[in-house]
């Protein structure tokens, strides 16, 4: 959850917002998230978490960057 916080404001709403994209995606666990969640391990199940966040940090970047939040 962290990584879906960097280099974002540290406000309330951006942190809710930033929890519920990452549960969304980490539930539909778009392309490669799936992939790695196929792994075997710790790894597979850390790396597909990793995967959601980074794309919610973008899509909550590209938020700020054309101020809808």
């Amino acid at each position: 959850m962290w990584v879906s916080l960097l280099f974002l404001p540290k406000t309330v709403l951006v942190a809710t917002i930033a929890f519920f994209v990452f549960r969304i995606l980490d539930i539909v666990k778009p392309f490669p998230a799936r992939r790695f969640d196929n792994l075997h391990g710790g790894a597979g199940v850390m790396l597909d978490d990793v995967v959601s966040a980074i794309y919610t940090n973008l899509l909550l970047q590209l938020a700020v960057a054309i101020r809808i939040i």
